[in-house]
């Protein structure tokens, strides 16, 4: 396999008509969304085209110092956007780049180990987008599971602190289903992966000329990647985040 793929600016301007469809329908429908679907393409692009001018300069560049602060800005608008989706009036940002930033350096840290990937900026950079985004994702998920499990058993949970149970052990069950909810969508995606789905990575390899073999071989590598950092910021993010609902004196805030 030798074709390579080269995206003219005729072939996006004339693939902006995907856009336009979109946009037809949400008029068509009273969605709303038009001003929203406009400013999300041009957030879109604005923000690419400066990112792909950045990580030509660093790619070339090739520095240590370079790839490190930008895998740090990475898990620093991924902990931002996480922390946003966040519904309790009472939320750190501190929690949520902490869950995202040992989950992203633990993951990359056994890739880079088991000599998976190489600890260069076009392998490294990527992959921390990766890990950061869908630890995001799922952290996200969490957190309103979190206030709507909540809201909903408030007197559950107030009844069993009125039997002396700690905070801990009352809000058990609301941890585990927050997490649970938070690691479905990589799961049912794992599950359905090559079947339903070929993902981002495989599919922009195959388009690139790999061996599709090998580019199977990455996308696995990716799904073992994606199950340890949500798994790992889904845990961390909740244990962290159900503390925020109780006062200092134990007293449920909700």
């Amino acid at each position: 396999m030798n074709n390579s793929v080269n995206i003219s600016n005729l072939s996006l301007i004339m693939a902006l008509a995907l856009v336009i469809i979109a946009m037809l329908i949400s008029a068509h429908q009273k969605l709303g969304l038009s001003k929203d679907i406009v400013f999300a393409v041009l957030r879109t692009v604005i923000q690419l085209v400066i990112v792909g001018f950045v990580l030509k300069y660093i790619f070339q560049v090739d520095n240590v110092l370079l790839t490190l602060v930008m895998g740090l800005f990475i898990i620093f608008n991924a902990s931002l956007q996480a922390n946003k989706r966040n519904p309790s009036s009472r939320k750190y940002f501190w929690q949520s780049f902490t869950a995202i930033f040992i989950s992203t350096v633990v993951t990359l840290g056994i890739l880079t180990m088991s000599d998976a990937i190489k600890f260069v900026p076009s392998q490294i950079i990527p992959i921390t987008g990766m890990i950061a985004s869908n630890s995001m994702i799922a952290i996200g998920l969490c957190y309103k599971q979190m206030h709507t499990q909540f809201v909903d058993q408030r007197q559950q949970v107030l009844e069993k602190l009125a039997l002396g149970a700690p905070a801990k052990q009352a809000s058990l069950s609301i941890l585990r289903q927050s997490i649970k909810m938070a690691l479905q969508p990589t799961i049912d995606s794992a599950k359905t992966v090559g079947l339903v789905s070929l993902p981002g990575m495989m599919s922009g390899l195959i388009f690139a000329g790999v061996d599709p073999v090998y580019a199977i071989k990455y996308q696995i590598m990716v799904m073992f990647m994606l199950l340890s950092a949500t798994s790992l910021g889904s845990v961390i993010a909740g244990t962290f985040s159900y503390r925020n609902y109780f006062s200092e004196r134990i007293i449920l805030e909700v």
